[in-house]
Formats: structure tokens, sequence, C-alpha cells
């Protein structure tokens, strides 16, 4: 093992965040995946100097510390540190740190033999350097609600909890608190369709840009750059984030999603289902987790959760065959009427979240997300979707139906119990789930080994009957 150093420690951040090792024994990369924003023929003038960078900061360091000479290639979707030479110095080096040297590095590590070497702030700002000139997203478009909060965020693939756990905690130490962290996980990539199956989008890990710029740091005078650029988008300067323990908890509706239980997720982690970021800390034992806060919306977890989809669109064909093909769907008896479009959308603008077409108050589908699967068959209708979602503005194309001298039907199948109420106009169908906090409630358990963990168990045919009659 080579002495740890700042130099050092920015390398391992570099080769952990992007490192590929190739099937040969001495095919090594660095991925930098700038994709737009580094692209050779959009961006020539940034282009030119993300290699300039590449030369003059990491070739030395790399030749320095580990006798490996290095390049660049790129294409408009990365750029690539290529790495010739006599690797066996490198790999054992990450082996001694308890890193595997095979593969994609970020897809299957653990940072904590590093971080134990990180003996003081600046080598551990470096280290984390590292990694955001690689995995450090500044594209304009992170950012939190409007352009006056812009973030860093670091984008990791794979399914390493404990790896985005493990850096989370490295940033707290040099007081650098992480303003969220998206999980790799149904529950917070398809909250509302419980069927949607392209979820595995990775993790984001998001940092305040004025927080990490003030206690964090990058190699690449490119990427300070850009953090200068979008820091000129903001009108002033945020306040620092806080910690996560006094953080406030926000939590909205989430479905259950079917697959909850992948294979793909840790133990830890699967067969859970998650009602804020935060959950996921409490659930992992992170030391900065807000665990009293957590307990007390775990307590009053029902009001949040919906074992049907909230809202799932698709054809009508598809949609009717996901009726036959659960009993919970096939054994309901639907109601067909038009949809009084006028009424429901007042309804909305007086109430967003009355629920309406329920046995009493305390259960149905709420208005808001009824007005969303009309909005869908409107637009759809007109031709007006990009892929399943709507151009433009929702309400306008209600508006604008409602205008219109005419009007085509659509169409509500309404089931005898509530459970899911379906959205029909042409080949655009809609699925809304009915929310039931009473009935849900009998659904939902605590992990025996973990007790933040909240385990949702299917709904049945008795849990109907049971609560209706």
């Amino acid at each position: 093992m080579t002495n740890m150093n700042v130099d050092k420690a920015y390398l391992l951040g570099l080769i952990i965040g992007g490192g590929v090792f190739g099937k040969s024994d001495n095919s090594f990369h660095i991925r930098l995946p700038y994709n737009q924003w580094g692209s050779v023929e959009k961006n020539p003038v940034r282009a030119g100097k993300i290699a300039k960078d590449i030369l003059s900061v990491v070739s030395p360091m790399m030749r320095g510390i580990y006798g490996i000479d290095a390049t660049y290639e790129a294409t408009d979707k990365e750029w690539n540190v290529q790495c010739y030479g006599d690797l066996s110095k490198l790999k054992n080096d990450l082996v001694s740190y308890g890193i595997s040297p095979n593969g994609e590095l970020r897809k299957n590590v653990s940072i904590d033999g590093v971080v134990s070497d990180l003996i003081d702030d600046n080598m551990k700002r470096r280290f984390i350097a590292g990694l955001a000139d690689t995995i450090g997203s500044t594209t304009k478009s992170h950012r939190r609600f409007s352009d006056d909060t812009q973030i860093l965020s670091f984008e990791i693939s794979g399914f390493k909890y404990d790896f985005v756990c493990q850096l989370c905690q490295l940033l707290h130490s040099i007081n650098c608190y992480p303003d969220q962290v998206l999980w790799n996980h149904p529950n917070f990539h398809s909250a509302n369709d419980r069927y949607y199956k392209p979820w595995k989008k990775g993790f984001k890990l998001r940092v305040k840009l004025d927080q990490y710029d003030k206690f964090g740091a990058f190699a690449f005078k490119t990427k300070v750059e850009s953090v200068s650029e979008n820091r000129n988008l903001q009108t002033y300067s945020n306040k620092k984030s806080p910690t996560c323990e006094n953080r406030p908890i926000n939590v909205g509706m989430s479905c259950v999603h079917i697959d909850e239980d992948s294979d793909l997720l840790p133990p830890i982690i699967r067969n859970g289902h998650y009602l804020h970021n935060l959950h996921v800390c409490c659930v992992l034992g992170c030391e900065h987790a807000p665990y009293d806060k957590m307990e007390e919306v775990l307590n009053d977890a029902c009001k949040y959760i919906n074992p049907f989809s909230i809202l799932h669109k698709d054809s009508i064909e598809n949609i009717q065959n996901l009726l036959k093909s659960e009993p919970i769907y096939s054994n309901r008896t639907f109601t067909v009427e038009k949809a009084n479009v006028s009424y429901i959308y007042n309804l909305y603008q007086k109430s967003k979240h009355k629920l309406v077409y329920g046995t009493d108050e305390t259960n149905g589908y709420p208005v808001n997300i009824l007005v969303q699967a009309i909005a869908y068959a409107i637009a759809g209708k007109n031709g007006k979707l990009n892929g399943k979602r709507i151009s433009g503005n929702q309400d306008e194309h209600i508006t604008s139906y409602l205008k219109s001298n005419n009007k085509f039907d659509i169409i509500l199948r309404i089931p005898e119990i509530p459970t899911v109420l379906i959205v029909e106009c042409g080949e655009w169908s809609a699925m809304v789930g009915a929310e039931n906090p009473n009935l849900y409630s009998k659904l939902i358990s605590r992990d025996s080994n973990n007790k933040f963990k909240l385990i949702v168990r299917d709904i049945t045919e008795e849990d109907l009957h049971e609560y209706f009659g």
C-alpha cells in the first residue's frame, strides 16, 4: 500500500467514481459520464478544457503514484481516461482497501477502508473531489424547485446502498450536509405507479451548490467553471442545509410497487416500503438519521400508503389485461358512466384532495389524481402525448375540452368496492387507486429485526369484505 496523501486521496476518488477494469490484466479506464455537458461537438471549448484537465491533473498523478500512463478518448456521451502500463500496484492498493479490482467499481464497492485512511479534512475533500470530478453532475437541470437552489448531484449506478450511505456520512464529516438522497428503489423512482418497470435509475446524492462550494472541492477547472456559471443563476445565497437530525420530514402518498421484493435490492432493504429518503437512512442505521421524527411518521403510515397504483396510464388493451390478471380486480363489478368532467374539475378547483366515488368521506379516489387521469385521456385523444406524459399543462387540456363544441365521451368504470377506478377515452386508459387509510392500516407491519422497516402485504378479497361487508 502506498502512503496516503492528498494526490492519492484524489486519485482514489476518481478511480472509485469512474474506474472500470476490463477482462485482460492490463485493461483499465476511468469513465467520465459527461454526456452533453462535455460534448466535443456541442461544447468544443469546454471539451478542450476537459482534455487539458485530464492531461495536466490526472496524467501526472497517475504516473507519479501508480506508474501508469494516462490519456483520453471522447464521445458525445462520455469521456474515458485510458490507462496504460503495469496495473499491479493500483490493484494491490485497491485490494488493501477491501475493493475488488473487477468491472465497474462504483457498482460493487465499499469505501470504509479508504475513509479510515483519510486522516484529515483536506484528504477527505480531495477524495470527494475525485468523486465529484467523475460522478458529480453540475448540469443546470439539477436544481431544487427553481434556479435559486442549484444542486451538485452525485450520480451513482447499481444497488450499493452502503456506498451511498458511506459517502453521505463522509460529507457530513466535513460539515457538508446533503440536501437529499434519491435512493435506487421503486418507492422513489415510481411512487405513483405500481407497475412501472424502468425504475432502476440509480442513486442521486444531492448537495446544495452553495454548501459544496464552501466545504467541498473539485480538481477539474471545467467543473469549477460550471459551478460558477450555475451559481450565477441564483439571485441569493442559499442558507446552509440543516443536519439530517434537524430536517423536517414531509411525506406524500406512495403506492406499493410490484418490485419491492426485487433480488437486486440488498436484503436489509428488500421487501420494505419507504415513505421518505430519511426513512431509508433509519433502516440502514445511519448515525445521522432522525429516528424519533421518523417514528412519528411511521405511526401514521396508513395515511401515506396505497396498495393499488395511485395512477397507472396505459392503453385500454393493456389495462383491461391487467384487470383480468389479478383477482382483486377481476372480482369487481364495474358500473360504466360518462364522466361529468365539468363537475369533477370544479370539485378539484375547490378542494384538490377531496375523495370521490367512495362509500363515505374516509375512502374514495382523490380528485386531483382523477383529474390527471382525465387530462391524460383527453391529451391522448387529441394527439398531445409525449410517451405517457402530457404535452403542456393539464389544466389547459381540460379547460380546452370543456370549451369545445364537439366533446368526445370520457368513460368512468367505477367498482362496487373502492379499489381501482378506470378512465377510458378512445385508445387511452388510466387506473386510479382508492385511498382508504383505515383499511390499509391492516396491511402494514414492522420487520421483526428492524423496527423502522415497514412491510406491506398484498390486499385480499377477505380484507375488502371484512371492511365493507
